[in-house]
């Protein structure tokens, strides 16, 4: 038994997206087979069918320990396995941060990254580049007991030293608990992914279990990788204790204050710790809700926001299919929030995306045939204009014709020069957005770092860093509008000399990636700020890694920013190069005609005979082209759900 709406959801999504790459696939086979396409439309097709290929959607559970995040992850996601996939018992059970995910390329089982690896300076995210540096264990899917075994490995702990938990960056004290002999009870893995085969993942699902706040603290990469990444964040907090210090801490500086705060719900967890068979159910319903008013003034939320569930009495509900308690515990009504915001708000993203890219590939081609069926059409006028002439006529046909031809080719010598132009701006662009720019002021910044051990030199080397980014972003942006003058330019003199359709240059703003470095800065200098003026041996390493981090997430932020620069400059030129060829294509095609004419007048027919040919041609490749895009705006235009409705596809189980 399970609650519905998140399950279909999921499955018409996947549908949307699937349906979306088969038309696009179609799209391209087509193109092939009328010989429309070219290496860069080819390219760029690829990219967008490996983006839908690879698209995962990403929900992070974030809260201190003991609210039941683990449990909250069995009953929304894995209930159907009618067992605990993550461990969930009293205490603190998850220790390090865990993914949950499926990778079909590697055998179910679990990787983790010892503790010892925070030590090495080395993120997370370059760590996954080095299987050797994992322990793995794998387990059979099928058994429950092998299962349940392996999961208890990502709950192992050992006790240290407070000298290495420090080294570690896991001792605070004012905040750790230290055992009677002195020693500190630590986390033994810095990071798990667990590869399961579950038909969630399967469909690109991966949930991410946090070990507690005080973790966020510690590991960077959940600050500044994994929140700021997931495109859904479920803050728990339980019902007996209501909202903590920590809490607010955390949902302040790292969730509501992102800015954007779609995807973000908040679930009032163990409800059934206020369950009273001495109270009515009324009597019941307004204590909870209390809770709830008092939450939401806390958090600064609605209360919309907030969702009270058992995520115990919901697991039991779904495993013995018990309506009646599956009700009571409200899960349903957190399943269906988390629905929306997780695969409407993913689903926008996708959509626009690649609606944006898809549409200006589908103007191109549609540029092109008309391009080519009015050069058939002049051909074909040019020709019926020689009925019944003589050899002179037609000799002054082929003499004008050749002059146009001239003409063009020393436009094109022009456009030749522009071309280059143009690769010379790209060159500048990346001058100051390549990823060997930025590698560059990481490595100027982590070197200035490392010659001061004071808190001014720390500062003054990360504050130049970012300033020294923000003011390569600025300078690129106003390198792509000298750009996209430069071809508005060019595309209204060749429209103008050469007859050449006008383009407009599609609209490009980097504006969101200084936001998104503006953030990471700012939240930079709320962890700086935490620090003393002189910084201690352990303050020092932690804030050296602190900012590798940081300069990890700066770097994938340029990869994004090259992919999508690279994308819109293909964009700019693409449709001038199409037109450029076929209106070459079409002269030589002109004056071919002409001097077989020339040769024999006999053939003067069937050449406009052929001509006819090749006009019905184009005809039909236009109209085969508009069903091929009818079907691929229509999935654009409308939601997942809507989309799984009219196809007639059943939800999947």
């Amino acid at each position: 038994m399970s609650t519905t709406s998140l399950a279909d959801d999921f499955a018409a999504y996947d549908l949307w997206r699937a349906a979306l790459s088969r038309r696009i696939t179609d799209y391209r086979l087509w193109l092939n087979r009328e010989d429309l396409n070219d290496s860069q439309r080819d390219l760029r097709l690829q990219q967008l069918l490996d983006r839908l290929a690879e698209d995962k959607l990403h929900v992070a559970f974030v809260a201190e320990f003991s609210r039941g995040k683990s449990e909250l992850i069995n009953a929304i996601f894995l209930s159907d396995l009618k067992q605990r996939l993550l461990p969930s018992t009293a205490g603190r059970t998850t220790m390090c941060p865990t993914e949950l995910l499926y990778d079909a390329g590697k055998p179910p089982g679990i990787e983790l990254l010892p503790i010892d690896t925070r030590t090495s300076g080395t993120s997370i995210a370059e760590y996954r580049n080095f299987g050797d540096e994992w322990t793995r264990i794998g387990f059979d899917p099928t058994s429950a007991d092998n299962v349940a075994r392996a999961m208890q490995e990502v709950c192992r702990v050992k006790r240290v030293s407070t000298q290495e938990a420090t080294r570690y960056g896991l001792y605070d004290p004012d905040d750790s608990h230290r055992n009677e002999d002195g020693t500190v009870t630590i986390p033994a893995w810095r990071h798990a992914i667990i590869n399961f085969p579950h038909p969630f993942l399967e469909k690109g699902l991966v949930v991410y279990d946090t070990p507690g706040l005080n973790a966020i603290g510690v590991e960077p990469e959940l600050t500044f990788n994994l929140l700021p990444n997931a495109h859904a964040v479920l803050f728990v907090l339980a019902a007996d204790t209501g909202v903590t210090r920590s809490d607010i801490e955390v949902w302040r500086n790292h969730i509501y204050a992102r800015g954007e705060n779609r995807g973000r719900l908040v679930a009032l967890n163990k409800i059934d710790g206020l369950w009273d068979e001495l109270k009515s159910e009324a009597q019941i319903d307004a204590e909870i809700d209390a809770q709830v008013r008092d939450c939401a003034e806390l958090l600064g939320i609605d209360r919309s926001q907030i969702f009270p569930v058992s995520a115990q009495k919901g697991l039991l509900a779904k495993i013995h299919g018990d309506a009646a308690l599956l009700k009571k515990s409200r899960l349903a009504a957190l399943e269906n929030a988390l629905s929306g915001e997780l695969i409407s708000s993913k689903q926008a993203i996708v959509r626009d995306q690649t609606d944006a890219e898809l549409s200006d590939l589908l103007d191109t081609s549609t540029a092109l045939l008309e391009t080519r069926q009015r050069g058939i059409g002049e051909q074909q006028d040019e020709l019926r204009g020689l009925r019944g002439k003589n050899q002179d006529v037609v000799e002054h046909a082929m003499v004008k014709i050749t002059g146009e031809k001239e003409t063009f080719e020393r436009g094109l010598q022009q456009f030749q020069a522009l071309r280059s132009i143009f690769s010379q701006q790209n060159v500048k662009l990346y001058a100051l957005i390549g990823m060997d720019r930025i590698r560059d002021e990481v490595r100027t910044a982590s070197a200035a770092m490392l010659r001061s051990h004071f808190t001014h030199g720390m500062r003054s080397a990360m504050s130049g860093f970012f300033t020294r980014v923000d003011s390569h972003l600025a300078a690129a942006e106003g390198q792509i509008d000298e750009i996209g003058e430069m071809m508005t330019a060019m595309y209204w003199k060749l429209n103008h000399a050469e007859d050449i359709d006008p383009v407009t240059i599609p609209p490009f703003s980097i504006s969101h990636y200084r936001e998104e470095i503006r953030r990471i800065e700012s939240a930079y200098e709320q962890k700086f700020n935490t620090f003393y003026t002189f910084l201690t041996t352990e303050q020092y390493a932690l804030t050296v890694r602190f900012f590798e981090t940081l300069a990890t997430r700066v770097l994938q932020v340029f990869e994004a920013l090259n992919k999508e620069v690279d994308g819109w400059l293909k964009a700019v030129m693409s449709p001038v190069e199409s037109q450029v060829r076929e209106h070459q294509l079409q002269l030589r095609r002109r004056l071919d005609n002409i001097k077989r004419i020339h040769q024999a007048v006999e053939t003067l027919e069937d050449r406009i005979g052929e001509l006819e040919q090749m006009h019905f041609e184009v005809m039909r490749q236009t109209e085969e082209l508009a069903e091929l895009a009818r079907p691929l705006r229509d999935l654009f235009s409308e939601p997942h759900r809507n989309y799984a409705s009219r196809a007639g596809f059943p939800p999947q189980p």
